[in-house]
């Protein structure tokens, strides 16, 4: 491997893009302290006082961004582990139980699947509008299924493995096997898929602040501020858009190179047998 390529390597590394960006959204509005809306400032163009410029109400544009995104980012992390913790419950207690469970409970996973999550999300949002619990409930309830099938799948995979077969015949029960043998096993997949679910809920929730069913306009987020730049483009503030746009893109992208990595690193080598 060249130098060249060791360092493109390094830089190419999601998680200390994650990194970078969870600490921007920490210490960025910790530096700046409290803001107070400036009208007299309002939507100034980039430059030497606000690097980023600043929004209709006239606040510094980076650091109310710095902001959103630490909020986008809460809510998707709580939305991923909800939905992962949902669908593992799921998938295990149907992979275990096995029969006519486990087929009622596949097709109830059909049937979620079948459902637009969007519009899903849209009415379950739209019910209690602004609560970031409504927020969290529409984005787990929507993707907990993947998760389960992924769960159960390798459950049914690990059933006939050599090492289970093995703790059977020794006489172990079969919910011992199940509590220190394959419910163990799959917490890598389970990570996975909750690695994976972060941009989704990250996009989720911006999708829904961007529509109106989200959290309130006066709450930062980056969907908020996207709804929020629509106004403002119209008059010739493209920043107010670009800079949470390009936010969102870039943490939406490190994500989902994070959770491609944590797959490829947990996926077994090509051939291998149990």
């Amino acid at each position: 491997m060249t130098v060249l390529q060791g360092a493109r390597d390094r830089v190419g590394r999601p998680w200390l893009v994650i990194g970078a960006i969870v600490a921007a959204a920490v210490i960025i509005p910790v530096l700046a302290g409290e803001q107070v809306a400036d009208f007299g400032a309002a939507l100034r163009p980039p430059g030497a006082d606000h690097l980023a410029g600043t929004d209709h109400s006239g606040y510094d544009l980076l650091v109310r961004s710095a902001e959103g995104l630490r909020i986008s980012l809460v809510i998707a992390a709580v939305c991923a582990l909800a939905a992962t913790v949902l669908g593992l419950v799921i998938g295990v207690g149907s992979a275990l139980a096995g029969g006519w469970i486990d087929a009622t409970v596949m097709r109830v996973v059909d049937g979620f699947n079948a459902l637009p999550h969007l519009v899903v999300g849209i009415v379950v949002a739209a019910m209690w509008r602004g609560a970031p619990l409504a927020i969290i409930a529409s984005i787990a309830l929507t993707h907990w299924p993947a998760v389960a099938r992924v769960v159960r799948a390798e459950l049914l995979s690990l059933a006939d493995a050599g090492w289970v077969q093995s703790a059977r015949l020794a006489g172990a029960s079969h919910w011992f096997i199940a509590r220190h043998h394959l419910v163990p096993a799959v917490t890598g997949q389970a990570l996975v898929a909750m690695v994976m679910l972060l941009p989704h809920a990250v996009w989720h929730e911006s999708t829904l602040s961007f529509l109106g069913v989200g959290l309130s306009p006066d709450r930062a987020s980056l969907g908020t501020m996207l709804g929020q730049a629509r106004g403002d483009v119209l008059t010739g503030a493209w920043w107010t858009l670009a800079v949470p746009a390009f936010a969102l893109m870039v943490t939406a992208l490190a994500f989902a190179s994070a959770g491609a990595a944590v797959r490829r690193r947990n996926a077994p080598p090509a051939g291998q047998v149990w």
